[in-house]
């Protein structure tokens, strides 16, 4: 969609408000009207819950995400429809004039994330939205949604990831994911940050930026997990909503919904403060039941039963098996596995295959890791299991079918995002060489 590198040239801030500002964006229009969802894990979900709320409470609500699964349009979606193509391109072309002209002035070169980023403010901004949802790409403290000035922002989850830029310990990602927030402002964060408050009430004490906590001041309990749905109980400051039901599965969902009600919350006190507690709750009613995104945990086919999952991180991938365990039960699967040549294949290779008999390995095609490495990780993780390798996608989808019917078991699709949606679109039928993925 726009000729440009990935990432763009240093810290983008600067000629990134130099950018809205030539799109006639108005960022006190943004700030007033947006919430910022960052974290390591759980970041798509827990937007589109807070936007499916927003929607549910009858606002006309966008939401920016990444990455796409399948089309670049899913990235930017108003009340949970994709942008139209032909309104994409023409705000792409906008956007990419708006560039050209910056550019030049101050010799600069962008990336892509941030032109997406400015065509998701232009497009929520020209179509009225009432609220908005902002998915960070990267950390926050230089990533594009820093530009929301967002004052109701979250960190849904810390884990050990893209170091170089964030920092080697748990306390300098945190801290940078963090910064998203303006000063002033509020950061809801999931259970995992529990064991860093110290680290970060202090760290935001100086910022006038209020800290909450998941199992802490936001009460989670009388979770239930199974096949035919979730439910919960959530109590913050004087609400309580008894059986809130989620439409997505896994049991880290309750985190990610959790933290999406209370963003939302927060964010209407702010805005719309003589909402009424019985609007409240009916809109995070509907719109936590009514929530749909693909990939975790995402039953593909019945028959057999295919699940696929697209966490690329350890702790993500640990969190999805526990889950799927828990919800479809234990034995009887095939697991089929790769992961990206840029990712920790050690770690998720050992966090998946003990948990496996029969393990197919392949190559995602694109970034993904060769497959006869895989296969030695598998092997060294699980020296019990039946490791086999396939050469392709096509492959891997073609022996775990029949592996799976021939045996009467289920077939599970771990290790990467690109394995995982890969693997989903053969086997309903499509082409995985055809996703242009960002």
């Amino acid at each position: 969609m726009f000729d440009l590198p990935k990432y763009g040239e240093g810290i983008c801030l600067a000629r990134l408000a130099a950018l809205l500002e030539t799109l006639a964006v108005d960022r006190a229009w943004l700030q007033r009207r947006s919430v910022v969802v960052t974290g390591s894990n759980g970041k798509g979900s827990t937007a589109a819950y807070c936007a499916s709320i927003g929607n549910a409470h009858g606002l006309r609500t966008g939401l920016f995400t990444s990455p796409h699964l399948y089309q670049i349009n899913e990235r930017f979606r108003i009340d949970g429809s994709p942008i139209d193509s032909g309104e994409l391109a023409n705000l792409a072309a906008r956007v990419s004039a708006g560039i050209s002209e910056v550019s030049a002035r101050l010799n600069q070169r962008f990336g892509a994330f941030e032109a997406m980023f400015a065509l998701a403010c232009l497009y929520f901004q020209e179509s009225d939205c009432d609220f908005a949802v902002f998915e960070a790409g990267i950390g926050g403290r230089y990533d594009p949604v820093r530009l929301v000035g967002a004052r109701v922002t979250c960190v849904t989850s810390v884990d050990y990831e893209h170091v170089q830029l964030l920092g080697p310990t748990p306390e300098f990602i945190v801290s940078d994911k963090s910064d998203a927030c303006a000063s002033g402002g509020i950061v809801v964060y999931g259970e995992n940050c529990l064991n860093l408050k110290p680290h970060l009430l202090e760290y935001n004490r100086h910022r006038e930026v209020a800290s909450l906590f998941a199992r802490e001041q936001i009460v989670i309990d009388s979770e239930v997990a199974s096949a035919s749905g979730q439910r919960f109980n959530y109590r913050f400051e004087g609400l309580e909503f008894q059986a809130l039901e989620i439409g997505l599965p896994g049991g880290f969902q309750f985190n990610n919904a959790a933290i999406a009600a209370t963003l939302f919350l927060l964010w209407l006190r702010q805005t719309r403060p003589r909402t009424t507690p019985a609007a409240i709750e009916s809109a995070v009613r509907a719109g936590l039941r009514e929530t749909r995104w693909p990939g975790r945990l995402e039953v593909i086919e019945q028959n057999p039963l295919t699940v696929i999952d697209v966490g690329h991180t350890p702790d993500a991938i640990k969190q999805s098996l526990t889950s799927l365990r828990s919800i479809h039960g234990t034995d009887g699967w095939i697991l089929v596995t790769g992961a990206s040549a840029d990712k920790k294949a050690d770690e998720i290779i050992r966090a998946l295959a003990p948990s496996f008999r029969t393990i197919i390995c392949t190559r995602a095609y694109h970034k993904g890791a060769d497959a006869q490495t895989i296969a030695t990780l598998a092997r060294a993780a699980n020296p019990n299991a039946k490791v086999d390798t396939a050469a392709t996608i096509e492959d891997s989808v073609e022996l775990s079918r029949s592996l799976a019917t021939s045996r009467n078991e289920r077939i599970y699709v771990a290790g990467g995002l690109f394995l995982a949606i890969e693997f989903a679109t053969v086997a309903r039928g499509g082409n995985a060489r055809d996703l242009a993925f960002f």
